[in-house]
C-alpha cells in the first residue's frame, strides 16, 4: 500500500465529510424561515442517520422555542442527550421494534397541534427504515425489505413500494401533523434529490404511482401477501398544503469539496459524475479502466464519481457497495504504479458493516493472492469486507453526522 496515496485518500475523505456536515445548511434554512418562530409551539422531529447532528444544530438556533420532540437515528449514531427532545436509536436497513416505538412517539408528539403550531421536520437518509409505522404485519415488511435489498433494486424503487405499506411515508406524516404547518429541512442521499423519495418522503407529495409499484414488484419477482397488494393499489397523497421544504445538502457538494482538496494535494481533478448509478462491481471496473487509460500521464490526476451503486446479493458474505466497488477495482489496477481507487459512504457505514468503504492500489491484488484470497471468489460470495480486512484495506470513519450518498475516487500520483 502506497503510504503517500493512502494519506492523500484520508485527507480527501476528511475534507469531503467536513463540507457535507449539515451545520451551515440547517442554520441557513432556519434563518430563511422567519415564520417558524412566529407564535405557537414548535415540535422538533428528526429522522435518519444524520438526525442527531441536524437536531443539535436546530436546537442551537431555535432551542428556546422548541417545546418537545423526537430524534430517531441508527444504532450508535447518537452522540449524547440533547435538551428538550427524546432520542431513539433503531434498526437500519431493516426496521425493528425500536423503529416502530420511536415512530409512534414522533406521531404522538405531533398530535393535538393547532394551525398556529409548527413541526420542524429534519430528514436525512436512512429514514425509510428508522421512521416506520407499517400497515402490514412486521414479518411481511421485513420480507419485502430484505427481498428488495437482495435483488439489487435501487433506493427509488425500494421507496416506491415501501411508502405504500406505511402510515407515515409518502406524505402521510404531514397529514398527521395538520393543521400545524410543517417546515421540512432535507439532507439528500438520493441521486437527483427527489424530495418524495428521501426517507420515503414523509412530508412531501408522492410522485410515484401504484402502477409503478406493481411494475417494480414484478420486475424483481417480489413475493408478497394479498393484503400488501391491496395497499399497493391505494394512492398516496399527491398534494399537501401545510408543508414548506428546504433541501440542505447533496452529493454534489461532496464532490466539489473533494475536488478542492485534490487540487491542494497537487492533483488535477475531474468530476466524472454526481449520479453514478449501477452495480458496485461495474462501477469498480469502470473506475479501474479510467486509471489504466491515464497511466501515461505526466501529471498527478484524480477522477471523482459521486452517487450510489447497488449490490445484487448472490452470496452469503459480508460487505457493502463501496467495499465491493473497491475490491472489484483491485483487479483492474493490478500492477499499476502509484495508482489507487477508494470509495466510501458519507454516513460512515457501508452496508451492514462498521466500515465506510474500501481502499485499494496496484499492489492489493498481489497481497491478497499471497495470503490465498481469490478476489473473484470473494466477489461472487459478496464477501468484500473480509477480503479487504485481510490486507488492512477497509476505510473506517465511524458515524459522520451526515449522509449524502457515496464518493468513489481514482488517484494517479506522478
Amino acid at each position: 500500500m502506497s503510504n503517500i496515496l493512502y494519506k492523500d485518500a484520508q485527507e480527501i475523505i476528511k475534507a469531503a465529510l467536513l463540507s457535507a456536515q449539515p451545520d451551515v445548511a440547517v442554520t441557513k434554512a432556519i434563518k430563511e424561515c422567519p415564520w417558524l418562530c412566529d407564535g405557537g409551539r414548535i415540535v422538533l422531529i428528526a429522522i435518519g442517520k444524520a438526525a442527531w447532528q441536524m437536531a443539535k444544530v436546530a436546537i442551537e438556533n431555535v432551542g428556546d422555542f422548541i417545546t418537545g420532540g423526537v430524534v430517531i437515528t441508527k444504532y450508535e449514531h447518537s452522540m449524547g442527550d440533547l435538551p428538550g427532545v427524546t432520542i431513539y436509536e433503531a434498526g437500519h436497513p431493516i426496521p425493528d421494534a425500536n423503529s416502530f416505538a420511536a415512530t409512534e412517539a414522533a406521531i404522538q408528539a405531533a398530535q393535538g397541534l393547532t394551525a398556529k403550531d409548527r413541526v420542524l421536520l429534519l430528514i436525512s437518509g436512512g429514514g425509510s427504515a428508522l421512521f416506520e409505522k407499517p400497515l402490514v404485519p412486521v414479518s411481511e415488511l421485513e420480507s419485502i425489505t430484505q427481498q428488495l435489498l437482495a435483488c439489487g433494486a435501487d433506493i427509488v424503487e425500494m421507496n416506491t413500494i415501501r411508502k405504500r405499506l406505511s402510515a407515515v411515508k409518502g406524505g402521510r406524516f404531514a397529514q398527521l401533523c395538520a393543521p400545524a404547518k410543517v417546515f421540512s429541512i432535507v439532507l439528500s442521499d438520493i441521486i437527483g434529490d427527489p424530495l418524495d423519495m428521501i426517507a420515503s418522503g414523509p412530508a412531501y407529495p408522492d410522485s410515484s404511482t401504484c402502477e409503478a409499484a406493481f411494475a417494480i414488484a414484478q420486475k424483481y419477482n417480489i413475493i408478497r401477501l394479498p393484503e400488501t397488494d391491496k395497499l399497493m393499489a391505494v394512492e398516496t397523497p399527491k398534494s399537501l398544503n401545510n408543508v414548506t421544504t428546504n433541501i440542505s445538502g447533496s452529493v454534489r457538494q461532496l464532490c466539489f469539496s473533494a475536488q478542492d482538496k485534490c487540487i491542494q494535494l497537487g492533483y488535477s481533478p475531474t468530476i466524472l459524475t454526481d449520479s453514478l448509478n449501477c452495480t458496485a462491481r461495474d462501477a469498480g471496473t469502470f473506475m479501474a479502466s479510467i486509471a489504466r487509460f491515464y497511466q501515461d500521464s505526466s501529471r498527478s490526476l484524480a477522477f471523482l464519481a459521486g452517487g450510489e451503486t447497488v449490490v445484487k446479493l448472490i452470496g452469503t458474505g459480508k460487505g457493502g457497495r463501496n467495499q465491493e466497488l473497491a475490491l472489484s477495482a483491485a483487479v483492474g489496477i493490478d500492477g499499476l504504479a502509484d495508482t489507487a481507487v477508494f470509495s466510501f459512504g458519507s454516513d460512515g457505514t457501508d452496508g451492514p458493516t462498521d466500515a465506510a468503504g474500501g481502499y485499494v492500489d496496484g499492489a492489493t491484488r498481489q497481497l491478497l493472492k499471497e495470503i490465498g484470497v481469490d478476489i473473484h471468489k470473494y466477489l461472487e460470495n459478496n464477501d468484500s469486507y473480509r477480503a479487504l480486512d485481510s490486507v488492512n484495506a477497509l476505510l473506517k470513519t465511524g458515524p459522520t453526522g451526515t449522509n449524502v450518498n457515496d464518493l468513489s475516487v481514482v488517484l494517479i500520483r506522478r
